[in-house]
C-alpha cells in the first residue's frame, strides 16, 4: 500500500525536478521564432535577427525604474561562460553604483553561438539594444571589481571616453594606450567612432584598436585624478587563469590582420541575432540578459572559427 509520506515524498521529488528543469531551460538559447512572456518591465521576449541595414528592427531596451536622473548608464558586460564571476560582479558593482548614486542598469550580453568569443561585436550590439534610452555606456569586464569608492563612474566629459581602469591602476596592463577593463563612452561618441571593430574574434587586441579610433576622431581618454590606491589595491581581479585560459590562439592571417586599424567593420555592420532577452534576479538585483548570436563572414574572417567547425554549431542553433 502506497503511504501519505511516499505519496508526498514524490509530489516533492517531481516539483523539484520540475523546477530544475525550468532554471535550466532559462538559460539555454531558444530559437528566433520563440516569443514568451517575460516579468515586468518587458512584456515579452524578444526574438528579432538584427544586421546594420536594419538596424530599426534592433529590440529596444526596456525602461527600467530610475528615478529622474540627468545621465543613465548602460552596464555592458561582454560574457560566455562566466556564471561564477557573474554572481560576485552583480551584487558588488551595484552596491558600489548605487553609493555614488549613479543611474544604471546592467546588461550581459550573452554570446550563445559556437563562434570564438568576439567582446567588441557584443558591445556593439549592446549598445544599439540601449542607445535610445541610455546616453552613455560602460564597457566592463566581469571579472573587475572596483574596490575604491573615488572611482567616480560619472558621464564622460566632451573631451573623450572616461577610462576607469588606466594603467596606473589596473593591475595587469601598465602600457599608456592601454583603454581596457573599464571604458565609459558617451553615445554620440561611440556612434561618431563607429563603434568598435567587427574583426576580433579570439582575446586581445580590440581594445588597442579602439584606442586609435578614438584618436583618429579628434577625442582623447581621461581617466581619474587623484587616486591614492594603485595596482595593488584599487581592483580586485577575480578572473582564475588556471580554471579559464584565454583564448589566445592565431589561425590564418589574423595576426596581421588584427595589427592594422579596421576601416571597414563597427557599429553599422555587425551582424547577429538576438535569440532572447531575459530578465533575471542576482541577490535581488534585476539584470537583463541577451541570448546573442553572432554570425562570421569565413572568407573575411576566418579565424572567427580555427578549428573549422563552429560554423555548422550554430548552424544548428538558429
Amino acid at each position: 500500500m502506497v503511504t501519505v509520506s511516499t505519496v508526498n515524498w514524490l509530489f516533492v521529488c517531481g516539483l523539484s525536478f520540475c523546477l530544475g528543469g525550468i532554471a535550466v531551460l532559462s538559460f539555454m538559447p531558444l530559437g528566433s521564432d520563440c516569443i514568451c512572456p517575460l516579468s515586468n518591465p518587458p512584456t515579452r521576449s524578444v526574438g528579432i535577427p538584427a544586421t546594420a541595414e536594419h538596424s530599426q528592427e534592433v529590440p529596444k531596451s526596456p525602461h527600467h525604474d530610475h528615478v529622474k536622473a540627468d545621465h543613465k548608464m548602460a552596464l555592458l558586460v561582454p560574457f560566455r561562460d562566466r556564471f561564477e564571476e557573474l554572481l560576485q560582479f552583480v551584487p558588488h558593482i551595484t552596491k558600489f553604483l548605487q553609493r555614488q548614486n549613479v543611474e544604471h542598469h546592467i546588461f550581459v550580453l550573452n554570446q550563445v553561438d559556437r563562434f570564438r568569443f568576439n567582446r567588441a561585436s557584443l558591445i556593439n550590439v549592446g549598445f544599439q539594444f540601449t542607445s535610445n534610452v541610455y546616453d552613455y555606456i560602460a564597457m566592463h569586464d566581469v571579472d573587475l571589481l572596483p574596490m575604491n569608492d573615488d572611482l567616480r563612474y560619472e558621464y564622460p566629459s566632451s573631451l573623450g571616453p572616461l577610462h576607469i581602469a588606466g594603467p596606473k591602476l589596473h593591475p595587469k596592463y601598465h602600457y599608456e594606450n592601454f583603454v581596457g577593463g573599464i571604458l565609459l563612452v558617451r553615445r554620440e561618441q561611440f556612434q561618431q567612432m563607429n563603434g568598435m571593430s567587427n574583426q576580433y574574434w579570439g582575446w586581445g587586441l580590440e581594445d588597442d584598436e579602439f584606442f586609435v579610433r578614438i584618436r583618429d576622431a579628434g577625442l582623447r581618454v581621461t581617466r581619474p585624478e587623484n587616486i591614492k590606491t594603485g595596482t595593488n589595491n584599487t581592483f580586485s581581479h577575480i578572473h582564475n587563469r588556471h580554471h579559464r585560459k584565454r583564448d589566445t590562439q592565431k589561425c590564418f592571417n589574423q595576426k596581421e590582420m588584427t595589427r592594422k586599424r579596421d576601416h571597414k567593420t563597427g557599429l553599422d555592420n555587425v551582424r547577429y541575432k538576438i535569440l532572447k532577452v531575459h530578465e533575471l534576479s542576482i541577490d535581488g538585483v534585476d539584470v537583463t540578459i541577451l541570448n546573442i548570436l553572432l554570425e562570421c563572414d569565413l572568407n573575411k574572417t576566418p579565424w572567427c572559427d580555427c578549428s573549422g567547425t563552429a560554423a555548422a554549431a550554430s548552424a544548428v542553433q538558429t
